[in-house]
C-alpha cells in the first residue's frame, strides 16, 4: 500500500518538475523526492471539495493550498460555469462575472490575485475587494453584482499552516451537489498546467472598496427588530476580537452604525495577522481563543462579548452568568437564544403570516426545533455544512420567507441577503437582542435558563478525534464502517429505538422493524436515537482529518433554581455515552 503511493506520488512530483514552475517550487520537489513519507503527504493525494470546499496545508504539491493548485481549481471552475452557462441564459449580464475575497491568512492575498489573474484571461469580469474582507460580504457580493460565482480565499477558523479556497454559485451559497463534483471533474480533466489560462487582463479587473462595504451594511441594518431597545441601551458594555481576521473593520462599524456606543475592541488581536500571534487556533469555539477578551470583559464589567474567525462567518459569545462571572455559550446556545428572540420579536411585530421558516442542520440542538413548533414556524433539517441552508433558501425563493438559520459550530444567518454564515449580522443581532434583554431587567443567561424551564434542558457536546496523516482517512472510514455494520443496540443503558444511515438514505425504526427513505443528499453520516431521547451523530469531517460524534441529551427543568443540579445531570449523561461508546 506504501509502496503503490510513493509511487503515484513520484510520478505526479516528476510531472510537475517538467511542467514549467518558478525554480523555488521546483527545488522544494526535488527536496521532497528525497523524503519518502512527505512526499507522500504533499502529492499521493488531491485536495478536493468537502462542506467548506478546497481546503489543506500550504505547501508545495497536489495535496497542497499552493498558486499552481489554485490556478488549476480556478481554470475548472471557469471551465464549468462556462459549461453549465452557454449563452448566459439564467442571468441578467450577456459578460461571466466573478466576485472574489480574501481573510488574513497567509497567502490569502497572492491566493486571490491569481484566482482573479484566471478568471480575467477566461474572459470573466472580476471583482474583488480592495483589501481583506469577511466571507459573508462576498457571499453579498455574489448576488448584489449578480455574479456567475464567488470565491473566497480562507481556511476559516483552522489553524495558521491551513487556506482554502471556497467556491459560490450563482445563488451566494457554497457549491452543493451536483455542481461540487463537477467542478472537481473538470478541474482532474486538466492535464498539465499549460492548460491553465493564467495572463491577467487589468481591464477586466474591477476593485470593490468602502462604498460596497455601506451596501452591505444597510442590509444588516434592515433585519433589525427592536431600534428602541438599541437606542435605550446604546451603552451597552461590549467587548469584541475580530482575533486578527476580518471582522476587525466591519463588525465595530455595524455597531456603531445600529447605534452600540460602548464597544470595546481587544487591541492585541485588531491587527490582522495570518500568524495569528495571540492564539495557539483562531477559533472562537475554543475558550482560549477568547482569554483576552474576557480579561478585557472582567476588567470593564462587560454586558457581552463576542468573537469573529478569520473570516468572519462564525461568531463566538461569553455572557455573565447567575454570579456575575463571564462564560462562554456554544453554538447551539447561541443558535437558541437567537432563533428564540427572533421568532418572539416577528411575532410580537405582526410579521409571521404563515409562510416563515428556519433552517438548523441535523447535528445541531433539536430545542430549536420545539421552538419553532411552539411558535407553528415550519423548520427544516439539512445535512452538515451551511451550503445546505442557503440550498434550502433557494429552493423556497418566492414561495416561502426566511427568517434564520443556525448550526452547532458557531454558524448564524439573520434574513436571506447572504447565503453563508454571517458573523457580522450575527454580532449586530445579539448586541440587540442583549439590548433587548436588559430592557426587560434580564441578561442573555437569564433568557437561556428561561427557554430551557420553558421546552426542556437541550445539551449538547462534540467529541472529534484527530486522525492525522496519510492513513487517518482510511482509519476513519474504517470506524464509520465499523459502527454501520455493527451498530450497537443500546448506548449508556439505553436502548437504541432508532438509527438513520445518511450514506444508505435509511432510517431503521427498531420499534417496529420499519425501514424509511431519508429525504437528503447522501453523505457518510450517522445517527443513533435512543429511549430517552439522547441523539449521538457520528461523521467524518468534511475539512479537517477528523471524526466527529455529536452527543444530544435533555431533561426537563421546572425552575432557575434547579439549572446547575440538571446541568451535572446531563453532563454525566454525556460522560456514559462517551464511555459506552469506547471512542476516545
Amino acid at each position: 500500500m506504501e509502496d503503490s503511493k510513493l509511487l503515484i506520488a513520484s510520478q505526479k512530483a516528476e510531472k510537475w518538475l517538467q511542467s514549467g514552475l518558478d525554480t523555488e517550487t521546483c527545488n522544494q520537489i526535488k527536496d521532497l523526492l528525497n523524503n519518502p513519507q512527505e512526499l507522500i503527504e504533499a502529492f499521493a493525494n488531491d485536495l478536493e471539495f468537502g462542506t467548506g470546499g478546497l481546503r489543506g496545508i500550504m505547501g508545495v504539491g497536489t495535496n497542497r493550498m499552493n498558486v499552481y493548485t489554485v490556478q488549476m481549481a480556478t481554470q475548472g471552475f471557469c471551465n464549468y460555469i462556462i459549461k453549465t452557462f452557454p449563452k448566459q441564459k439564467d442571468l441578467k449580464s450577456s459578460i461571466y462575472r466573478i466576485a472574489i475575497a480574501y481573510d488574513s491568512r497567509n497567502n490569502s492575498k497572492i491566493f486571490a490575485e491569481v484566482t482573479a489573474n484566471v478568471f480575467s484571461a477566461n474572459g470573466f469580469k472580476v471583482f474583488i475587494f480592495e483589501s481583506l474582507r469577511p466571507t459573508p460580504e462576498l457571499s453579498f457580493a455574489v448576488r448584489n453584482l449578480i455574479c456567475n460565482g464567488g470565491v473566497m480565499l480562507t481556511a476559516s477558523h483552522n489553524p495558521k499552516e491551513y487556506n482554502g479556497y471556497k467556491a459560490y454559485w450563482t445563488d451566494g451559497g457554497q457549491l452543493v451537489p451536483p455542481h461540487d463534483k463537477n467542478v472537481i471533474l473538470e478541474v482532474n480533466a486538466i492535464k498539465s498546467f499549460s492548460d491553465v489560462k493564467n495572463q491577467k487582463v487589468a481591464d477586466s479587473i474591477t476593485i470593490l472598496g468602502k462604498d460596497f462595504d455601506n451596501i452591505y451594511i444597510n442590509e444588516v441594518i434592515k433585519t433589525l427588530l427592536s431600534p428602541a431597545s438599541i437606542k435605550n441601551h446604546h451603552n451597552l458594555k461590549i467587548v469584541y476580537t475580530p482575533i486578527h481576521g476580518t471582522g476587525v473593520e466591519l463588525v465595530p462599524m455595524t455597531l456603531k452604525k445600529i447605534g452600540f456606543t460602548n464597544v470595546h475592541i481587544v487591541k492585541e488581536q485588531s491587527v490582522p495577522d495570518g500568524n495569528f500571534p495571540t492564539v495557539i487556533s483562531p477559533n472562537p469555539e475554543e475558550k482560549a481563543a477568547l482569554n483576552l477578551a474576557l480579561e478585557l470583559a472582567k476588567k470593564i464589567d462587560a454586558d457581552l462579548v463576542m468573537a469573529t474567525d478569520p473570516d468572519g462567518d462564525r461568531v463566538g459569545v461569553a455572557v455573565k452568568n447567575l454570579e456575575g462571572e463571564h462564560i462562554l455559550l456554544n453554538g447551539n446556545q447561541t443558535a437558541t437564544i437567537l432563533t428564540y428572540y427572533m421568532l418572539s420579536k416577528w411575532k410580537e411585530n405582526k410579521k409571521l403570516k404563515g409562510n416563515e421558516y428556519i433552517v438548523k442542520t441535523i447535528v445541531t440542538t433539536e430545542l430549536i426545533a420545539a421552538i419553532a413548533n411552539d411558535f407553528n414556524v415550519e423548520y427544516f433539517d439539512v445535512l452538515t455544512g451551511f451550503k445546505y441552508i442557503a440550498e434550502v433558501i433557494l429552493e423556497n425563493e418566492e414561495k416561502k420567507k426566511y427568517i434564520c438559520g443556525g448550526e452547532e459550530s458557531y454558524g448564524f444567518l439573520v434574513g436571506d441577503y447572504v447565503r453563508d454564515k454571517d458573523a457580522v449580522s450575527a454580532c449586530a443581532m445579539l448586541a440587540e437582542c442583549a439590548a433587548w434583554a436588559k430592557e426587560h431587567r434580564k441578561t442573555l443567561y437569564n433568557l437561556l435558563i428561561e427557554i430551557y424551564c420553558k421546552y426542556g434542558f437541550y445539551k449538547e457536546s462534540l467529541l472529534s478525534i484527530t486522525k492525522k496523516g496519510s492513513d487517518g482517512k482510511e482509519e476513519i472510514k474504517k470506524m464509520m464502517k465499523n459502527f454501520r455494520q455493527n451498530p450497537p443496540t443500546s448506548i449508556a443503558s439505553s436502548k437504541i429505538v432508532c438509527m438513520k444511515d445518511y450514506q444508505l438514505q435509511i432510517s431503521h425504526d427498531f420499534t417496529n422493524g420499519s425501514k424509511t427513505t431519508i429525504e437528503q443528499p447522501k453523505s457518510d453520516v450517522l445517527q443513533f436515537i435512543t429511549t430517552d431521547g439522547s441523539i449521538i451523530s457520528i461523521r467524518p469531517s468534511g475539512t479537517e482529518p477528523k471524526i466527529k460524534f455529536y452527543f444530544g441529551v435533555k431533561e426537563k427543568l421546572t425552575s432557575p433554581n434547579d439549572f446547575n443540579a440538571t446541568g451535572l445531570k446531563l453532563d454525566l449523561k454525556i460522560e456514559n455515552i462517551i464511555n459506552s461508546l469506547n471512542v476516545k
